[in-house]
């Protein structure tokens, strides 16, 4: 047997999260007594609410939380979701159509499964989240790229979306506010994207899970909210992690038509089943209780939004589009490329980044993660004194080229 036989070449053909990868080494770096700060790992650096672990906390001591429960969520949670989405969102949706699930990945590879066939191709807005096109192409499908760059501000206009159109588009991937950009597509642009994809019988998965991260006077326009009529072939994926600080507590969930959400919860009862009961208690309480923290929070990203881009717009060959929404700055490094840093040939921003993580000891993600090269995305996620010395470190080294 080959070594190349022993993995599916389904599996074997997935790329690891770069992201994820970028953390793990800026930790290691530091774990060994490098002095490593890192902008790769989009989750807040701050505690959950006391609220939402006290829940925690008492749910635990609860037996009924020690036994299985409905594979699609805890009926209160699936009825807080509904709540929710009517509150933030402004329409209503019936609780029956929700599946919880282990964060909001979970949702996202379910989404694409439960409506994806080979063959089918599905258009991708670029820059994107790294997990996207490996759930896309887990399924057999085909993820197209839709690049729109830092002249665009990373918005995809109609026209583009038309032209990679195809007779086996089946979906859109569509995420406002985004990762990795922090762009915001306004609710006109919102609406005429959801009313090329109503005209087009394409269905949209929309990622939410930044919502209540925006800035600027930046407003989060749902697509259904903004196209009523494309409710039957939309799915909605949101989560608690970002809003909330919950990354680690792994509750996220997908809502939309009830047979495709039907289908969906028939998978995750054989791949996973319930969520831990305990998070789903948690997620409760975040839903439920007061915004306070959460709006406290968001000051907070803001106040350190302005801080990393008026410092990356000050280097050299970096044009850096102010990002309205999620926590991450996206500049455009491509007039780097061609240059050296410390004799070292810049021919990408893999290239770039290494330099960065190996000379100045700051880890962030390049752009290949997300789409083209050209491109580094740091979460400014992270202490406001970890951030500036962090910044302060890549205008030093890159002063010198």
């Amino acid at each position: 047997m080959t070594s190349s036989s022993r993995v599916s070449a389904r599996l074997g053909a997935i790329a690891p999260s770069a992201t994820l990868a970028v953390d793990a080494k800026a930790k290691a770096l530091k774990a060994a007594g490098r002095p490593v700060i890192g902008f790769g790992a989009g989750e807040p650096d701050f505690p959950t609410p006391a609220h939402i672990v006290e829940a925690a906390v008492e749910a635990a001591r609860d037996p009924k939380n020690h036994r299985y429960t409905p594979a699609a969520g805890l009926p209160e949670l699936k009825q807080a979701i509904a709540d929710k989405t009517k509150r933030d969102s402004g329409y209503e949706i019936d609780p029956a159509s929700v599946l919880v699930t282990n964060g909001g990945k979970q949702a996202v590879f379910q989404a694409f499964a439960a409506i994806l066939d080979p063959g089918d191709e599905v258009l991708l807005p670029a820059p994107y989240w790294t997990t996207y096109p490996e759930a896309i192409g887990l399924t057999g499908a085909t993820p197209v790229e839709v690049f729109a760059g830092a002249d665009q501000e990373y918005l995809v206009t109609v026209d583009q979306l038309e032209a990679a159109r195809t007779d086996n588009t089946k979906a859109l991937l569509f995420c406002s506010p985004s990762n990795p950009t922090g762009a915001v597509y306004s609710a006109e642009q919102t609406k005429a994207i959801g009313e090329w994809a109503l005209e087009h019988g394409i269905w949209v998965i929309t990622d939410e899970i930044y919502e209540h991260l925006l800035y600027d006077g930046a407003t989060f326009s749902p697509i259904v909210r903004e196209v009523p009529e494309l409710a039957d072939t939309t799915i909605v994926l949101n989560g608690v992690a970002k809003t909330f600080a919950m990354t680690g507590w792994r509750v996220g969930w997908m809502q939309g038509p009830q047979d495709v959400i039907k289908a969906a919860t028939n998978f995750q009862s054989h791949l996973t089943s319930n969520v831990a009961n305990v998070s789903q208690r948690a997620a409760i309480a975040a839903l439920t209780g007061p915004m306070d923290e959460v709006h406290a929070m968001r000051v907070a990203f803001d106040r350190r939004r302005k801080t990393i881009v008026s410092m990356l717009q000050e280097i050299d060959g970096f044009e850096v589009p102010t990002p309205r929404g999620a926590f991450y700055a996206y500049p455009s490094v491509e007039g780097w490329i061609g240059r050296s840093v410390r004799g070292r040939e810049i021919s990408s921003s893999i290239d770039l980044a290494a330099v960065i993580l190996e000379e100045a000891e700051v880890a962030v993600v390049p752009g290949e993660a997300f789409g083209p090269s050209g491109f580094l995305r740091l979460s400014y996620a992270i202490a406001d004194a970890d951030l500036t010395e962090g910044v302060s470190r890549i205008q030093a080294l890159l002063a010198e080229g």
